[in-house]
């Protein structure tokens, strides 16, 4: 089985295609994809479907490298914890599909970088190497095309004037940030914010006491009156990102998926409205693994779109979704 062409993973426009691709990449993997082959084949199940396809467990990113060996990996993208963590390593054979799936994905939900002003605000990831959610920043910052997009280590007072200035001007601001970075700003620097677009992206880091999702989101609402709130889910092992633009209810894009599996039962998905574990379908980690395991805890709406709920209490504290957002 040969690897679909990339360029048709971001042309699914329908249901049927979407299954149809995943179909064919499943085939892909399970046939070249050690790993994934090896746990396919100690689970000893049919499949048949799209609906049968077997998620990888999302730790074996941590104990194995989870890629396609004839295709040799241009960037290592490595998950952020604490000293002495095991971190996931995920092997990208093709940096150029991780670039598609960031510029269609910001093209849907935002149009054109250069219509904003972009502001990462990304300690500890900026202190190591290895970071996705620092490359789509990166990435971000350059196609803004403006002198005043960059990254702030630290530097919460120089931020707060620069929003201060820049909301005042006609450009578009969005500010990226993890919650405990976001949340600093706040309690320091609260303003009024107009044109400007803050993503949390989760990430306590054990820098602060743990709070939900909500509370978050208030405190930065009434920090920052005028400015909309909004989340982004996405991790190392992925390619593709989902954006809650009310910051609760996620979307992904035409060619992620996200179900749910039973809490007691790992191998059969929990219906729409009922709390289990994320699964996610990936369909730009084409020389990986595009079905995927997560250790958070979600549901699913009719619509497609999902919430995030948690983190199941025996799995490991890494990453962009270190933060735990409520209790069930």
């Amino acid at each position: 089985m040969t690897a679909p062409d990339p360029s048709s993973i971001f042309n699914i426009d329908s249901d049927a295609s979407f299954e149809d691709m995943a179909w064919r990449i499943y085939l892909y993997q399970r046939e070249h994809n050690e790993v994934y082959q090896k746990f396919c084949d100690l689970l000893d199940r049919p499949v048949k479907d799209v609906e049968q396809i077997p998620f990888l467990p999302i730790s074996l990113f941590k104990s194995h490298e989870v890629f396609i060996p004839k295709h040799d990996p241009q960037i290592v993208f490595t998950s952020s914890g604490t000293t002495g963590m095991e971190r996931s390593k995920h092997y990208v054979s093709d940096v150029d599909i991780y670039h598609q799936s960031l510029d269609k994905s910001f093209a849907r939900i935002y149009g054109n970088p250069e219509d904003y002003v972009i502001l990462a605000l990304l300690p500890h990831y900026l202190e190591r190497t290895g970071s996705s959610l620092v490359h789509m920043a990166q990435r971000w910052i350059n196609q803004s095309n403006h002198p005043d997009s960059g990254f702030y280590l630290n530097e919460l007072e120089t931020l707060s004037q620069l929003l201060k200035e820049l909301s005042n001007s006609s450009r578009k601001i969005i500010l990226l940030g993890v919650s405990f970075a976001l949340l600093a700003l706040a309690e320091k620097f609260p303003q009024q914010l107009e044109n400007t677009y803050i993503i949390e992206t989760g990430g306590m880091k054990g820098m602060r006491k743990e709070i939900i999702k909500s509370e978050l989101h208030d405190i930065l609402r009434n920090a920052f009156p005028g400015a909309q709130i909004q989340s982004e889910y996405g991790m190392t092992e992925l390619l593709s990102q989902a954006y809650a633009l009310n910051g609760q209810l996620f979307e992904t894009p035409p060619w992620m998926k996200v179900l749910t599996r039973q809490t007691n039962d790992p191998l059969s998905l929990a219906p729409h409205g009922r709390t289990g574990g994320i699964n996610v379908i990936d369909l730009a980690n084409l020389h990986s693994c595009s079905f995927i395991a997560t250790q958070d805890l979600g549901k699913t709406h009719p619509n497609g779109k999902f919430e995030v709920l948690g983190r199941f209490d025996h799995s490991d504290i890494r990453g962009c979704n270190l933060m735990a957002v409520g209790s069930h």
